[in-house]
């Protein structure tokens, strides 16, 4: 009896559990399936509501695929390189400078850290657009239009990246320091030898945020690329499928397609290290 009374509770509670995740799922996921149908369905029928072809009618086809591979006014692979660029660059920077100054502000004592800090948190409630302006103005006085430099740059360290590291740095032991010093390291031997070997996990994490977040970041690369440059990423290569009335949204969709695929292999293959880095940044002090 009692037995029974268990498994009509599992089967209560797991029917209760997927009623509410199955609509949630769909929701969420609703998004990639109408990208994908609509990739996939023939020129014109971009826009329409319907997903089941009359009879005899082509209403899918792969063309806008193959379109966007081989159009030669689409250079499709020069896109998707410089994305590769300025997203790993903006990724790398941010690491590297995020975890140097998350170090800092964790574990050295100078006058108004904290305070400073303070004031960096604070900074993370002004909207990013009002930075658009004055950043624009420095990359043009630069000389940096139309340049990786201009395109990497303005992003290469971000508030976020250095609370992230700045939290758990905090929490490692201080005593690893000072045997190190007492070892006869340095500054830099520290940061390297210690620091970093033990914050690889959230390292990667912050790259992994970076990196999707500049892969998309459309319009800072819309800003400081001319029409004609060489150096245009592929959000910004997706808005040419324009023509003078109406978009092609079929092979929009389709490029749009391609581009996810890198993001979820990336992550498909550090999905490890991005959950234990989750973990490691949401360690209380």
């Amino acid at each position: 009896m009692a037995t029974e009374i268990r498994r009509d509770v599992r089967l209560r509670q797991w029917a209760i559990n997927y009623a509410i995740l199955v609509p949630i799922l769909f929701v969420v996921q609703l998004p990639l399936m109408w990208m994908v149908l609509t990739a996939l369905k023939a020129k014109g029928h971009g826009l329409e509501l319907r997903f089941i072809p009359h009879a005899g009618e082509a209403l899918y086809t792969f063309d806008n695929f193959m379109s966007v591979l081989n159009d030669p006014s689409f250079p499709f692979s020069r896109f998707i390189m410089n994305s590769l660029i300025v997203a790993s660059g903006c990724g790398a920077l941010t690491v590297l400078i995020c975890t140097m100054g998350g170090y800092g502000f964790a574990k050295k004592r100078f006058p108004l850290r904290d305070q400073l800090f303070g004031m960096l948190i604070a900074v993370m409630l002004v909207p990013g657009l009002i930075f658009m302006v004055p950043q624009f103005a420095i990359t043009a006085k630069l000389g940096w239009m139309n340049t990786f430099t201009g395109m990497i740059v303005p992003h290469a360290a971000n508030i976020f990246g250095l609370f992230l590291l700045r939290q758990h740095i905090r929490q490692l032991p201080d005593s690893l320091i000072e045997a190190a010093t007492v070892d006869g390291a340095g500054e830099i031997s520290i940061f390297w030898r210690v620091i970093v070997p033990l914050s690889v996990p959230i390292m990667i994490t912050l790259f992994l945020l970076t990196f999707v977040g500049q892969w998309s970041n459309f319009l800072w690369q819309l800003i400081v690329n001319t029409p004609d440059s060489f150096k245009i990423t592929l959000p910004v290569g997706l808005s040419y499928f324009k023509g003078q009335y109406s978009l092609e949204w079929e092979r929009m969709m389709a490029g749009a397609c391609f581009s996810i695929l890198p993001v979820c292999a990336l992550l498909l293959f550090t999905q490890r290290f991005f959950m234990q880095g989750l973990i490691a940044g949401g360690v209380k002090e």
